[in-house]
């Protein structure tokens, strides 16, 4: 929906394994730096909005995981809402608080995300992005990707939620399905790892800061034909978090520091014929291109869901920044490198950044609101006015469950 909103603050932990800490650390170190940001004191929030996804599974608390955190650090009273949404729970609560302040119920509210992916029994940690499908059809989705592998070559690992994600195998039949269709490459798929860890090596609150080439990607670790292990996202701990505003209270705050929030935008995936290729994620980008009345190529700077190498390469299609099939070709040209003519993850995407679930989606908007102020450092895009991010979480059927994308402005 078009918003009439601003973002005052962002802040963020480091991304990587936290162990010592808990949700209620990362959780209020990423507030605090956001609140300090906007320059607004914890009394003066109108409502906040948490986005989470395992602490239920992992830590126990499940039920009010934002009154927990928020509690702790002195802030009551106020409406707190919970929100579990895949991978898109935070970027979910952002549209959610956005789209309050447009409507005028509030004028200050907190949308952050926190999570804690690293436990010593990795089953339990399978057990959260097991749950990012219909689990009643579970046997039954990964019968069909089985069937999609064999169909494409491939012999099936039964090792699907025991010794990797389930969302593994989905990948790899996104990618075997490309290649097949579109001549893409490993070497193309190895190329969005190396360019994420080149982006990466400059964001001091990325999980991975080394930088790795195509032919280190390529001789690593396989984990199932064609991935190897730096073309897929990683788990992480972190939390990230950010004030919104109405217009009034920006023009109180002084507007120039404000990123204006143009539009943000919730679907989810549905039923459709397998040829139609009108799946969630490029409705979803047709949508927000004809709410704010741009174009792909107006975007300076994106930031998108690389849960895998594949991922990548597939958004750049669904969001039109290349014609279908020729995502491969985006990549292998340099065009979404620093430099290139649209500049892709700058913060090093979710497989360099990290991949704390519910963190994932405001840390996005955390490095554009950067970009946009023009404080992102030696990763900086010039000149950046027009931003996009995309976060898309789960999967059910052939389609992602959930999908959220925003629209920012200098």
């Amino acid at each position: 929906m078009k918003q009439n909103a601003y973002i005052a603050g962002v802040g963020m932990t480091k991304f990587g394994k936290h162990l010592d800490r808990s949700l209620k650390s990362l959780a209020s170190e990423a507030i605090n730096i956001a609140l300090e940001d906007a320059g607004i004191s914890k009394e003066e929030l109108n409502a906040a909005y948490c986005g989470n996804v395992g602490a239920g599974v992992l830590q126990g608390q499940t039920c009010v995981p934002g009154q927990v955190i928020l509690r702790d650090m002195g802030i009551g009273k106020i409406p707190v809402i919970n929100i579990e949404n895949a991978c898109a729970s935070s970027a979910t609560a952002f549209q959610q608080a956005c789209s309050m302040v447009t409507m005028g119920a509030y004028d200050i509210v907190l949308a952050f995300g926190v999570e804690k992916l690293f436990h010593k029994d990795k089953l339990k940690t399978f057990g959260v992005f097991s749950g990012g499908i219909d689990i009643e059809k579970n046997d039954e989705m990964l019968a069909q990707v089985g069937e999609k592998l064999k169909a494409l070559g491939m012999p099936v690992d039964e090792g699907a939620g025991t010794n990797r994600s389930v969302f593994i195998d989905i990948y790899v039949s996104w990618a075997l399905d490309h290649m097949q269709k579109y001549g893409t490459t490993r070497e193309q798929l190895a190329a969005v790892s190396a360019k994420n860890s080149y982006h990466g090596s400059m964001n001091p609150y990325a999980q991975y800061r080394n930088v790795i080439t195509v032919d280190d990607v390529l001789n690593s670790r396989e984990v199932v034909y064609p991935l190897t292990l730096p073309m897929c996202s990683p788990i992480g701990d972190g939390a990230s978090a950010t004030i919104i505003v109405s217009e009034k209270k920006a023009k109180e705050l002084g507007m120039s520091r404000m990123v204006k929030v143009e539009a943000s935008e919730l679907s989810s995936g549905y039923d459709y014929a397998a040829d139609s290729g009108l799946e969630c994620p490029k409705v979803g980008a047709e949508k927000i291109y004809n709410t704010t009345g741009i174009s792909p190529t107006d975007l300076d700077v994106v930031e998108l869901h690389d849960a895998s190498a594949i991922s990548e390469i597939m958004y750049y299609e669904y969001l039109g920044l290349c014609p279908q099939g020729e995502g491969g070709k985006l990549i292998e040209e340099g065009h979404t490198k620093l430099g290139g003519k649209i500049p892709v993850n700058t913060s090093g995407g979710l497989m360099r950044k990290g991949h704390p679930i519910g963190a994932t989606g405001t840390s996005q908007i955390t490095e554009l609101v950067w970009q946009l102020r023009g404080e992102a450092g030696d990763r900086q895009v010039k000149g950046a006015k027009l931003a996009l991010a995309e976060n898309g979480g789960g999967f059910i059927g052939t389609d992602v469950a959930a999908l959220a994308l925003t629209v920012l402005s200098k």
